[in-house]
């Protein structure tokens, strides 16, 4: 994606942030096996990325990811999966830990970004999307600009890092 890598240091504020607080940071990737249902060469949209084990796959160096933080893959079997939600029970493990505020952000907002928090709010979980921290792919012009519209309206909150104390 191009300029994707501009979330990163944005994202390694609200990171450092999060870290003193001592709030829980999850990190999401998609983990796609070879023959990915997305994949174009099977019929889906999108080229082959985040192919399990791969370079591409990889979080990049410059990300910063704490010890405690935890690491979620999603998408690892034949189905896509956009949403962190999809397919795993994670909802339920966050409730479990008495989560019940979530930020979100990273790439894509028009996809990853736009569904997780979309599932985020039918879970129940007040929503917050870290607009700065949050890069679309914008296969049609505007579309995450009309992602964000959809999040607002479905009750999700813009936020920017400098928001947080």
């Amino acid at each position: 994606m191009e300029n994707g890598d501009k979330v990163v240091p944005v994202l390694n504020k609200y990171i450092e942030k999060f870290r003193k607080a001592g709030a829980p940071i999850l990190f999401t990737r998609d983990w796609h096996p070879p023959d990915h249902s997305s994949f174009k060469a099977q019929g889906g949209p999108w080229p082959p990325h985040c192919v399990q084990n791969s370079e591409g796959a990889k979080f990049r160096n410059d990300l910063l990811i704490p010890p405690e933080g935890e690491i979620v893959s999603k998408a690892d079997k034949k189905d896509e999966a956009y949403s962190f939600f999809q397919e795993t029970d994670l909802a339920q493990k966050l409730k479990e830990r008495g989560i019940k505020r979530l930020l979100v952000g990273g790439l894509a907002t028009d996809y990853c970004v736009k569904e997780t928090v979309l599932d985020g709010l039918k879970y129940g979980f007040e929503v917050f999307v870290l607009d700065d921290a949050s890069k679309g792919v914008n296969v049609n012009p505007g579309d995450s600009d009309n992602a964000l519209h959809l999040m607002v309206a479905k009750g999700a909150k813009r936020i920017r890092v400098q928001d947080i104390a």
